[in-house]
This record gives structure tokens, C-alpha cells and sequence, in this order.
């Protein structure tokens, strides 16, 4: 074991909330440190993030000392020894030290300890082994501090074992590689997530679509997806074809624009390429109604881009609206297998910024003036009439719309004859 003042200045832990939740648990024969990801964030110069603490303190004791102190308390998991706190509207949870007895998935049994060297043995990566006292010194029972300034995501113990406790850690490995990590992926976890691969069955949709979009917006998603690719890790999880290609692509032409990464684009990027591709995929994610319409609406065909100029652009973009019509070209140009850096692509893609649609001009009111009666005939004739408005690239002049009107009404006039 090691410990070291690393974090000894750092002042999201000497002051606020975490260091009165710190004082509170760690005085009177407890201790309480913060653990996992915010250390790991620490110490590679990251924001914290949210805040975890374990403490020798068992729940009830937990809820003890923040009643007696005047914080809420909120019983989050208290079966697994998990109370959250709320200090200013801020959650800490709060986990009493803990090992397993028994290890099936999700529903291990665990036995409250006072052993900081077994609590951290039971979690899954070196990097998410550390703690901290409210001291700021980092105690490393696992390797995590070496392996964390490596960059280098590497599991506690034997890798299979870890992997077949919970399968969700194979998506996991890559999540956190790709956030974290640099390189290639660490040889004996990558291969014990091959071996592992038949239990990615097993998991719930819910929790795959949870870590499968947290993947996909870290920064290395496109390396660490072809890994994933590579090692027969993808069919499980998204049920089809993976386009490894078109999310690299996508990457790099978030980048190219300076865009904040979508996991929504990403997404469609690797698993759409026709609108099917879009529903099999938000039915196996479980996604929600607004992600599922934003995969179809880009799904559905982009290839069409491929030919368009901008008058045929703009009419597109009245047509979907800024945000649908951004997206689509995007997955346009992913597809296209071309230039992240061409010129006509960012001409597209940047278009709405460049030009807003006007609304069309015409309304039932001058139709009704020209003889038309209320009723299908009349929603009809709109519609023709916003059609040739389109292919005459948004006219405004009156001369021209009343051209456009009289035509449309005089065809709608016809069609009732015959």
C-alpha cells in the first residue's frame, strides 16, 4: 500500500460540502475518505466530478450523525449501505465499507467491514481503487496511482473473475479506456472481455444504453468502438452491422467544425444506414422517443446529399428545420467516405447559419378570396401552392405568390372536374 499527500492543496476536498461530510463521518473511532472517479479525476488534472465517500460508519450511523447535524439524509440503497446526503443541494453519496460474500452480477451479497484494503479489491480498475482523506493524502492499495498517470485502464485482480461478477465491466473497460486511458487497451483485460463476451447477453438495456452512450461521446470512442469491433464485442449490443469508418469519421468532423460530440450523431454514425437500421437500434437501447425520432430522421436518406447544391439545401432545410437538417448532413458527409476537410460538405453543413427559411406566405385566406371553399380542397391547394413555392426558391414578391396561388388553386379547380 502507498499513501501520499498528492491532493493535500486541492480545494474541492479541503472546504464545501465534501469536507464537512469528511468531518462528520471521520471523527469519534470512524474514518470516511472519497473514493473512485473523482480521484481518479484528481489526479489527472480533471473536475472531479460527482462525489463518492466510503466510510467505516455503518448506514444507520450515517443517518445518526447527518440528522444530528442537520443534513438530509435521503436512504438511497441502505440495504447495500448507501445513504446520500444533501448539503446545499448537493448529493454526497455515502457507502459503508463493504466485501463481498457472494458475487452474481448485480446482486452480490456484501457484508459491512472496516477493511479499506478489501473494499477497494472489490471494485473493477486500479484507477477506481483510490481514496482520499480529508487530508488530501491518496491511499493506493491496488496500483491505481501508476496505472491512473499511465493512462492505463487496467482491472483489480484477475480480469475474468472481475468481468464475470458483473458483465456490464466489458463495456465498461472500453467506456472508461476511452475516457481515460491512452494507447492501446490493456492485452489482459481486452482479451478477458473476449472471453466474456457470451454474458454482454445478459444485460439489461437500460444499463447497456447507459454506458454505450457515455462511450460514445469520450474522447477516444472511435478507437476504443474499433476495439470493441475487433474483439466480436458489438453484435451483442446493437443487434446489426457496426460502421466503424463513418464514426471516425464523425469524430473528426465534430472536430473539424469545432461541434460539442452528439452522442445521437455518433450513435447513427456506427448503426445507421437506412431507417430500419434506426428502429432496431432505439428498440434495442431502449431509446428514448426524442433519440429514437433524431436516428430516423437522419437515417433516412442521407445518401442524397451526396448531389445536392444549395437551392436543393435550403429546400431541405425549410423542410426539416435547422437542427433535424444539420444532423442529416453530417451523417451525409460521415458516410461519404470523402474529405472530413471538404469544403462543399462544411458549405452544407453550415448553411443555417448563413440563411434562415422564410415561413410561407401564402394562408388559406387567399384561397378563400380566389373561390375555394373551406375543407380537403383547401388543405390540398396549400399544399401544392407551398410546393411551387419551394422550387421557385422562396419567392416573395406579391406578383410571384400570386402566380403561385392562382396556379394552384386553378389545378386544384381542374382535378375536381375530371
Amino acid at each position: 500500500m502507498s499513501a501520499e499527500p498528492i491532493l493535500a492543496d486541492a480545494p474541492w476536498l479541503i472546504s464545501g460540502g465534501t469536507a464537512r461530510v469528511l468531518q462528520l463521518l471521520g471523527a469519534d473511532g470512524e474514518e470516511a475518505r472519497v473514493v473512485g472517479g473523482a480521484v481518479r479525476n484528481a489526479l489527472l488534472g480533471l473536475v472531479p466530478g460527482d462525489i463518492d465517500i466510503a466510510t467505516t460508519a455503518r448506514p444507520e450511523e450515517v443517518v445518526r450523525r447527518a440528522k444530528a447535524a442537520g443534513i438530509k439524509s435521503v436512504p438511497t440503497g441502505i440495504d447495500h449501505g448507501t445513504v446520500t446526503l444533501v448539503i446545499d443541494g448537493h448529493p454526497y453519496e455515502v457507502t459503508t465499507l463493504r466485501e463481498d460474500t457472494e458475487t452474481f452480477g448485480r446482486k452480490a451479497k456484501v457484508a459491512f467491514g472496516r477493511d479499506w484494503v478489501k473494499d477497494a479489491e472489490r471494485r473493477d480498475f486500479t484507477m477506481n481503487g483510490l481514496s482520499v482523506d480529508a487530508t488530501g493524502v491518496v491511499y493506493d492499495h491496488v496500483g491505481g496511482i501508476a496505472d491512473a498517470r499511465a493512462r492505463r485502464v487496467r482491472f483489480i485482480g484477475d480480469p475474468d473473475q472481475r468481468i464475470a461478477e458483473d458483465y456490464l465491466r466489458i463495456l465498461r473497460f472500453f467506456r472508461i479506456h476511452a475516457a481515460f486511458g491512452a494507447g492501446e487497451p490493456d492485452r489482459d483485460g481486452y482479451l478477458a472481455c473476449i472471453r466474456g463476451r457470451a454474458g454482454l447477453a445478459s444485460l439489461s438495456a437500460e444499463r447497456v444504453r447507459m454506458e454505450m452512450l457515455k462511450l460514445l461521446v469520450a474522447g477516444g470512442a472511435s478507437a476504443a468502438v474499433l476495439a470493441m469491433a475487433e474483439g466480436g464485442l458489438l453484435q451483442a449490443l446493437i443487434g446489426g452491422v457496426a460502421y466503424t469508418g463513418p464514426l471516425a469519421s464523425m469524430v473528426a468532423i465534430e472536430r473539424e467544425l469545432g461541434l460539442p460530440a452528439s452522442v445521437t450523431r455518433r450513435l447513427a454514425a456506427l448503426t445507421v444506414a437506412v431507417t430500419e437500421d434506426a428502429k432496431r437500434v432505439a428498440t434495442r437501447l431502449r431509446l428514448s422517443n426524442a433519440e429514437a425520432k433524431a436516428l430516423d430522421s437522419m437515417g433516412h436518406r442521407w445518401w442524397r446529399f451526396a448531389t445536392k447544391d444549395e437551392a436543393n439545401a435550403r429546400r431541405l432545410l425549410y423542410r426539416l428545420g435547422a437542427e433535424r437538417y444539420h444532423d442529416r448532413v453530417l451523417l451525409g458527409w460521415a458516410r461519404a467516405a470523402g474529405d472530413v476537410h471538404s469544403s462543399r460538405w462544411r458549405e452544407l453543413a453550415e448553411l443555417p447559419q448563413r440563411w434562415t427559411a422564410p415561413k410561407f406566405p401564402l394562408r388559406a385566406a387567399d384561397f378563400i378570396a380566389r373561390g375555394m371553399a373551406e375543407g380537403p380542397a383547401l388543405g390540398h391547394v396549400l399544399t401544392l401552392a407551398e410546393d411551387a413555392w419551394l422550387a421557385a426558391d422562396f419567392p416573395l414578391e406579391e406578383a410571384a405568390l400570386a402566380s403561385i396561388a392562382d396556379q394552384a388553386a386553378a389545378r386544384v379547380s381542374r382535378e375536381r372536374k375530371t
